[in-house]
């Protein structure tokens, strides 16, 4: 019934835009007001572009581009925003800028109710109820709404990046992406969180962001019926459904469903890490690391448990932590049977069944199952303490002392017997009084 809706609205509209237009393309069928408007139009087909500027020779179908593109060379730009202080060559570029500033959407779809700052958007949007893709890609043959997708989309094919950075070099596809990549340079973020602070260089950032608080995902899978924050992760998903793996790695054969992650896996055979924090320079070889990382420093958790309120930085620490509450585990060990939380652990606890000591100190060559066991190790050869006693200041190598430490302050004796009853601090302890009651 809503769908019959939506059909009887966009016919009503396009009725009433269709009264006023008596002039028809017979190639496209596009309707124009006036003759001259249609021989313009016409131009578009043919090629034809009569236009030429006298400095670059660059030509152009209409005579209102050309004297656009003058603009350029003269960089006259009579137009200032009294907000921001940019210029504009035209005023109608003024205009459709200050809109940015009030967020004022005058054009709006009466099929779906949509608004639009500029009228071209609008018109844009429409061609999405038609349905009509009348500008297809003759590489591979897909077809596109509008003009601008396509001449994007064909950039695939010819690697092309027109669009260059003066400061570092770097080239992008679309002049959006330019704008967008030049704000890493300014160090400006103009796209704030209003619920934690957090600033961001793109709107899209910010919106995509804000789904992290909301737990909105608009996007589902009608096969299993998964719902995703994300579009591009709704594409990425679907993948798992086909099975495809276009993408190959050339080194060791490895194959991936998206050419990111071709790139990303990449990266550990030639151990390039492009990712940087500016605060205290380790580097990464995934974006998504470094901004994950970044955290550490931002202070910034937005993810938060609706049981116990407990906010993390991560959503996998999270999804983690909800196990301690629900009593799952996963993670189960096919010789033994043990189960965990997390599946590091069980990658940890396998060690046991292999024997396999991977992690070997430089100074003495002891082995050890576990990273974090090899760096408690090395430091009782550099001597350091790095876990400190607020109460008296006493300095532990493992954070696990300090916590049985701090035990003797707080008088906690947290280790019971369950055969006498008596209680201890350390459950070394605890273990060894049991063998009392064995003898």
């Amino acid at each position: 019934m809503c769908l019959f809706l939506i059909e009887i609205k966009f016919v009503s509209y396009m009725q009433s835009n269709m009264e006023n237009k008596l002039y028809s393309c017979k190639v496209c069928s596009s309707h124009f007001t006036k003759k001259s408007l249609l021989l313009q139009h016409m131009q578009t087909h043919m090629g034809d572009k009569p236009h030429s500027c006298e400095v670059c020779g660059a030509s152009f179908a209409w005579k209102a581009h050309l004297s656009q593109h003058k603009l350029t060379h003269t960089r006259d730009k009579r137009h200032s925003c009294e907000v921001c202080g940019d210029t504009f060559t035209q005023k109608s570029s003024l205009l459709q800028h200050m809109f940015t500033h009030t967020g004022e959407k005058p054009h709006s779809c009466e099929v779906c109710g949509s608004s639009f700052a500029q009228k071209s958007s609008l018109l844009r949007h429409m061609l999405t109820h038609t349905g009509n893709k009348s500008h297809s890609c003759e590489v591979c043959g897909s077809s596109f709404t509008n003009k601008y997708t396509l001449l994007n989309h064909t950039q695939t094919h010819t690697g092309e990046k027109p669009h260059s950075c003066e400061v570092c070099g770097s080239s992008f596809k679309q002049k959006a992406h330019l704008l967008g990549h030049m704000l890493t340079h300014t160090g400006e973020r103009p796209h704030s969180c209003e619920v934690f602070g957090s600033s961001f260089t793109r709107k899209s950032h910010l919106v995509r962001h804000m789904l992290t608080h909301t737990g909105d995902k608009p996007h589902s899978c009608k096969v299993c019926g998964s719902s995703f924050a994300r579009k591009s992760h709704l594409c990425q998903h679907m993948l798992t459904h086909t099975g495809d793996k276009p993408h190959s790695c050339e080194v060791c054969g490895s194959a991936f469903t998206q050419k990111s992650n071709l790139l990303q896996h990449m990266r550990t055979h030639t151990g390039d890490k492009p990712h940087s924090c500016e605060v205290c320079g380790f580097s990464f070889a995934l974006k998504s690391l470094l901004s994950r990382h970044m955290r550490m420093h931002t202070g910034e958790k937005p993810y938060s448990c609706e049981v116990c309120g407990s906010y993390y930085t991560q959503k996998s620490t999270l999804l983690q932590h909800m196990r301690t509450h629900t009593g799952e585990k996963p993670y189960s060990c096919k010789i033994c049977r043990s189960s965990f939380t997390v599946k590091s652990n069980l990658l940890q606890h396998m060690l046991t069944h292999t024997g396999e000591k991977p992690h070997s100190c430089e100074v003495c060559g002891s082995s050890f199952a576990l990273k974090s066991h090899l760096l408690n190790h090395i430091r009782t050869h550099t001597g350091e303490k790095p876990h400190s006693c607020e109460v008296c200041g006493s300095s532990f190598t493992q954070k696990s002392h300090l916590l049985g430490h701090m035990l003797t302050h707080t008088g906690d004796k947290p280790h019971s017997c369950e055969v006498c009853g008596s209680s201890f601090t350390w459950k070394q302890t605890l273990l060894r009084h049991m063998r009392t009651h064995r003898k």
